[in-house]
């Protein structure tokens, strides 16, 4: 009796080796197809040489994964070629990566595109020169394939001409042109991806950057080694696919990143640009002992300190090649409007060492006689120079420097961790006792809301006014975290339960202050009462004239009686509807309480300071005409803590504990919109009303510090702002950023976004605004 039978085609598949396979795909050969395996064959060696244990497991489990899809032995067998050396260009994690988006085309598209796009995949991998740059042009595959699945075929073919002239945002927008202009004509379409149209080569040539960085990755790395004897790891990093600009150039992770591409500036050409930027970044990262701790900094604090130590690495690496000079200050010749203009002529004055006024003389004469060697001499002198402007309005977002080579400083600074559960109260826990252990405990009066345990029973103890002190005491849990989707308009889908929104506790301010403010505006408010006054409901009106109504008009009635009696033809309209006129109002005020709200405005408030006034006069002015409103604020540090906060809910009544809240709200964070919308437009569907409307109030867009694209969180808060409306909620905006016209109408539509100019008549619109909304 034999044990042993041979395995499905043992007299093939053993002759072609398979040495060095691990133990745990030694069946793997018997499943593939033969070409595929012949492939396996021939790669498996290399693939040994070139990957790690762990890269070799996750490419063997990757052929393995497109075996099981299903597409033929086409794209096993690319797979397995190619890469092994994508893996060695950018890292073995790509591996997984490109899998998982094979397995996802295999639904829109033959087995032999995703072969193609396999093949294809080492030029686009050395092009590109990023592993993440490589995962964002497998999104845009995949974001071709739903749109136009024809034209990716003969793209593939001259893949290599695109990337010659093109960055990966270019590659999207040339791409985007091509599907909407030929979206119904397929061979046009078919033409225009294989560069056989004038209207491809038009587009082209106007996506065209002057220079790419894979292009020069040597040049400045031996010119980077040349000056400072080290070897520098250069990314490239991709700007935003919706216009041609890039990102701002900075050092992280010992790495330098600078713009996938850059045009010629202003007549310099782009070759020089890139050799300014890397120059830049690396003097920053020779002088720097240790990050600057960044805690109790304004926005002002951390620009003014970021300019002199710009000043200070520059000189410092002056001294030692003194051309630098002369290359950095070329790129100085511009000089921009308001406080960034002055950042300019600072930054100009430091490099040149000509005052040009009084202030820059003053600068430079600050800045010579400082110790280079001493970080926190240009620390002190950064603060000075930020107390000297404290009295001009300044925007982190609005006003930079138009100098074009220098970084963003987040190599200078170090941030402390927040510990969120010192800024969240402590949790309480509920003990449920018998009725005698609640009896024979001794109460302790003074005990408040941060009582570590609350003892509860079920049979309830009600006290003379009706509550029970079940009720009565400690504080009401808050609610559990909420996961909210959020949508990612490079893939153009829904990630599910992506986002985790955590309520706090609103801290309370100080009501006497909240009183002092409504004093202070009065004016205003006496304005807005006989407004208010009139949008109060006006009892019942009688609707008369009907044949169908709910009781008879005597009146109607009677002259159809004499009509009758007299020969005429009788009126048969002699029913009336009483109607009564009510206001069926909800208002959801949802803040932006991100740390962009603590930059001055003119008159020496703060954003946060007027927006908390104009939410006090707007809920006085609510308060009269009778409607149910809310006022909730928001705020971000990732997706996973998105906090929201509310300063009074629909159920609060008007009065001195929603004043507090108010005054206690906080600046601080940044700002994910989206899911903030989607947990108020919840809010507002349990509520009972008409009419719901949601009025967000921001000074800027929607960014967080885990989003570099500022397209990403747009889109999620224009399907979040969709979604309310397919909810019955209409959401405006009222935004205080003089730039909201390029992004608010994309996001609310043209008709919802009102942007306010001057920032210190917000008390006084946004009051005027909400009376324009629910007249």
């Amino acid at each position: 009796m034999h044990l042993m039978q041979p395995l499905p085609h043992s007299s093939e598949k053993p002759a072609l080796g398979f040495e060095g396979l691990p133990a745990d795909h030694a069946g793997l050969p018997f499943s593939l197809p033969d070409p595929a395996a012949k492939a396996l064959d021939q790669m498996l060696p290399e693939a040994r040489r070139r990957l790690s244990p762990r890269g070799l497991d996750t490419w063997l489990r990757g052929i393995d994964a497109l075996n099981q899809m299903g597409r033929g032995a086409g794209p096993i067998a690319a797979y397995a070629n190619a890469m092994p050396q994508v893996a060695r260009d950018l890292g073995e994690d790509v591996l997984a990566e490109t899998t998982t988006a094979c397995l996802g085309f295999a639904s829109r598209t033959s087995g032999a595109v995703i072969e193609r796009i396999l093949e294809t995949a080492p030029l686009a991998a050395k092009r590109l020169a990023d592993a993440g740059l490589f995962l964002a042009y497998l999104r845009f595959l995949e974001h071709v394939l739903a749109r136009a699945p024809r034209a990716i075929r003969p793209m593939l073919d001259h893949l290599g001409e695109l990337f010659d002239v093109l960055t990966l945002g270019g590659l999207r927008r040339w791409a985007d042109w091509g599907i909407e202009a030929h979206r119904t004509d397929t061979p046009a379409l078919e033409a225009y991806f294989a560069l056989g149209s004038d209207a491809s080569k038009s587009v082209l040539q106007s996506e065209r950057k002057g220079v790419l960085l894979v292009d020069l990755q040597r040049r400045l790395g031996m010119y980077l080694r040349a000056l400072w004897g080290r070897d520098f790891v250069l990314v490239p990093t991709a700007g935003d696919f919706e216009t041609r600009a890039g990102l701002r150039p900075f050092a992280e992770s010992h790495m330098l990143h600078l713009p996938d591409a850059l045009d010629d500036w202003h007549g310099e050409p782009g070759l020089d640009l890139y050799r300014a930027q890397v120059a830049h970044l690396a003097a920053h990262l020779a002088v720097l002992r240790a990050p600057i701790l960044a805690e109790g900094l304004g926005a002002l604090d951390l620009a003014c300190i970021g300019l002199i130590e710009d000043a200070r690495a520059e000189a410092l690496a002056i001294r030692r090649f003194p051309n630098l000079r002369g290359l950095w200050a070329r790129f100085h010749s511009q000089t921009a409007s308001g406080i960034a203009g002055v950042f300019d002529r600072i930054a100009r004055v430091l490099l040149t060492g000509t005052a040009e006024d009084d202030f820059s003389s003053w600068v430079l004469a600050q800045f010579s006689a400082l110790d280079l060697q001493e970080p926190e001499a240009t620390r002190a002198l950064g603060l000075a120079l930020a107390n000297r402007l404290r009295n001009q309005p300044y925007s982190a977002h609005r006003d930079q420097p138009s100098c074009p080579y220098r970084c963003d400083n987040r190599v200078l600074w170090e941030f402390e961790e927040i510990d969120w559960e010192v800024l969240t109260a402590p949790a309480q826990t509920r003990r449920y006792v018998s009725v005698s252990e609640m009896v024979n405990e001794v109460e302790v009066e003074t005990a408040g809301e941060d009582a570590q345990e609350i003892w509860v029973q079920s049979a309830e103890f009600f006290d003379d006014d009706g509550t029970s002190f079940n009720a009565r005491e400690g504080k009401p849990a808050l609610a559990p975290p909420v996961l909210y989707e959020e949508f990612d308009h490079r893939l153009q889908m829904t990630r599910p339960a992506w986002a985790t929104l955590r309520e706090m506790r609103p801290k309370a301010g100080h009501a006497v202050a909240a009183e002092a403010i409504l004093e202070a505006h009065r004016k205003t408010s006496d304005r807005l009462r006989h407004l208010m006054e009139a949008m109060r409901p006006q009892g019942t009106q009688r609707i008369r004239k009907l044949e169908d109504g709910d009781e008879i008009d005597l009146e109607a009635a009677i002259r159809a009686v004499s009509d009758i009696r007299m020969g005429r033809e009788p009126d048969p309209r002699v029913m009336m509807r009483v109607i009564r006129k009510t206001r069926d109002t909800a208002v959801l005020v949802l803040l932006d309480l991100s740390e962009s709200t603590n930059d001055p405005a003119p008159g020496g408030e703060t954003v946060l300071s007027l927006t908390q006034s104009s939410c006090l006069i707007l809920s006085q002015a609510i308060d009269r005409v009778g409607d149910r409103f809310a006022i909730h604020g928001f705020q971000s540090d990732g997706r996973e803590n998105v906090f929201y906060t509310r300063l009074k809910d629909f159920d609060t009544p008007w009065g001195i504990g929603p004043k507090a809240r108010i005054m206690g709200a906080e600046g601080r964070l940044s700002t994910r919109m989206g899911t903030a919308i989607r947990h108020a437009t919840a809010e507002l569907s349990r509520v009972k009303a008409a009419r719901k409307l949601m009025l967000v109030l921001t000074d800027g867009a929607p960014s967080d510090i885990d989003v570099r694209d500022p397209h990403y969180l747009r889109a999620d808060a224009r399907a979040a702002v969709e979604a309310a409306r397919r909810e019955g909620v209409t959401p405006f905006c009222l935004t205080l950023d003089p730039g909201a016209d390029a992004y608010a109408g994309r996001i609310f539509g043209a008709q919802n976004v009102q942007v306010l100019e001057k920032v210190e008549r917000l008390p006084e619109r946004l009051p005027m605004l909400y009376a324009a909304l629910t007249r």
